[in-house]
């Protein structure tokens, strides 16, 4: 594992946003980009990407972990948190590399869990409607959630959405084994566990040309379902 940095702005010094980072080499510099215009701390987990992924990002102003091989989203994140932790975190913003998330949303989360001593807060595309997810994807990803609040202690709309907000506190609690898809439902599981307050924000998840060509706009969503039945 190899470490690289680059400065960042002057904002939000106590919170670092975590990106795990696979082959997304088209969008993650704009990606970076647009959180740095608010976060001074970004983090990409290069998850073994083959296309200079890593390297784009470091030259847009974030700074960089190396995974040699693909080990899998749920171990990017856990990697990332920890090397956050190990810098004085005090919240953490999970964020996606593919350009989905919008940074006003992560601004407001972080916000409201300041203002309201939140240890987590979790994006949710299902509080309102300006997220168009497609009616399969949509059926598939309420199923996912019906699944995860029946196991958990918490009750989600949107239990797979990669835009939270963490305090250190409850990060502290984590300690992620899934390698796919269900590292969404073992993050729930793990915070629930720790009885610490939460809430869900409305957030919009954008599905771009970009996103949809990759498969991500229902196959994620079927890959989140399939690991839930089986873990």
């Amino acid at each position: 594992m190899s470490f690289a940095s680059a400065a960042g702005s002057s904002a939000a010094a106590d919170t670092w946003v975590v990106i795990p980072l696979y082959n997304e080499a088209t969008v993650i510099g704009e990606v970076v980009h647009g959180l740095l215009e608010q976060f001074s701390q970004v983090v990409c987990i290069d998850d073994g990407s083959r296309d200079g992924s890593g390297a784009i990002a470091r030259a847009a102003g974030a700074h960089v972990v190396t995974h040699p091989i693909n080990l899998g989203q749920g171990a990017a994140l856990q990697t990332g948190f920890e090397y956050a932790l190990e810098r004085g975190a005090e919240f953490v913003v999970t964020f996606d590399a593919d350009g989905q998330h919008r940074v006003e949303d992560a601004v407001a989360m972080l916000a409201r869990a300041r203002e309201e001593q939140l240890a987590i807060v979790f994006g949710s595309r299902f509080l309102d409607d300006r997220t168009k997810p497609g009616i399969l994807k949509k059926i598939v990803l309420k199923t996912a959630v019906a699944v995860t609040n029946l196991t958990t202690r918490t009750r989600l709309t949107d239990a797979h959405n990669g835009l939270r907000v963490i305090r250190a506190d409850a990060l502290r609690s984590i300690k992620l084994r899934q390698d796919r898809m269900a590292h969404g439902t073992e993050i729930v599981v793990q915070l629930g566990r720790t009885g610490l307050p939460y809430a869900e924000h409305p957030v919009e998840v954008i599905y771009s040309e970009y996103s949809k060509a990759k498969g991500q706009s229902l196959l994620n969503s079927v890959n989140i379902l399939v690991d839930l039945i089986i873990r």
